[in-house]
């Protein structure tokens, strides 16, 4: 893999031929594309969101602005038209993403993201668990929450001892960097996109746990009603990170849908 700087932004490609996959990592991540889903036939490309690993600061930036850190990323590869993927809130980039590039998203894939912060008719914190509503209400108050834990349930802590094992080369080095691009990318969430899932033409999959105490599975579902003639995949007893055990079939859906 070729990690390569783009401007500001620290880039990986993974090269070859195959379809090109533009990765949006999660919080917090730096932008190491998924080790579990790398295959022969995709092309990963990605960067670290500013503020992560090598990609400088970027102060009051919002979801939207991705598709500005994608463009960058592209161009400077010289890839015309892409999909994207994602997950958590690399999810909610990825989908910001596609709904501002329409012209050149040919796919998107969407894991456990959770829905604009003014999403129209959600109750955005209902079925959260405590520290992530502690935490985001804190950012939509200008705060940062210092307690700590995380809400994951059983399923997803027993996704550490496998492939998924991955997380730790890519949260351990985002963590070590401090709190400041965690605290602007929860301020993010609780903020207008600056893009509208409805204006997605790509065709788009929704996966997301129905036991997801990060995200709640309401988040998924708001976003598969909203995107036009988007496809909703629910894992009934999943969490956060053990919905990634279909991660494998939703990336064939992907390939398929954009080919």
């Amino acid at each position: 893999m070729r990690e390569l700087q783009v401007g500001s932004l620290h880039a990986y490609d993974t090269g070859g031929d195959g379809l090109p996959v533009l990765w949006h990592h999660g919080t917090p991540n730096i932008g190491t594309p998924p080790g579990p889903l790398r295959r022969s036939g995709i092309r990963w490309i990605s960067y670290d969101r500013p503020g992560y690993g090598g990609s400088a600061p970027q102060p009051g930036r919002g979801v939207g602005d991705a598709a500005g850190w994608a463009t960058r990323v592209a161009d400077a590869l010289g890839i015309d038209r892409f999909a994207v993927a994602g997950h958590s809130g690399g999810g909610s980039h990825a989908l910001a993403c596609a709904a501002r590039l329409t012209d050149r998203v040919l796919a998107v894939l969407s894991i456990s993201a959770p829905a604009p912060f003014d999403a129209e008719g959600l109750d955005w914190f209902a079925g959260m668990g405590p520290t992530g509503e502690a935490t985001l209400r804190a950012a939509a108050a200008g705060r940062t929450y210092t307690g700590d834990g995380v809400d994951f349930i059983p399923a997803d802590w027993a996704m550490f001892d496998g492939p998924w094992s991955w997380f730790s080369e890519v949260v351990e080095p985002a963590v070590a960097g401090g709190r400041e691009a965690q605290d602007t990318d929860d301020r993010a969430y609780v903020s207008p996109w600056g893009g509208d899932p409805a204006a997605i033409a790509a065709p788009a999959l929704i996966v997301h746990g129905g036991r997801d105490l990060v995200v709640p599975s309401s988040h998924g579902e708001w976003l598969a009603a909203r995107i036009p003639g988007a496809e909703l995949r629910l894992g009934s007893e999943d969490g956060h990170i053990s919905i990634l055990n279909h991660a494998d079939a939703a990336m064939d859906w992907l390939v398929a849908r954009a080919s």
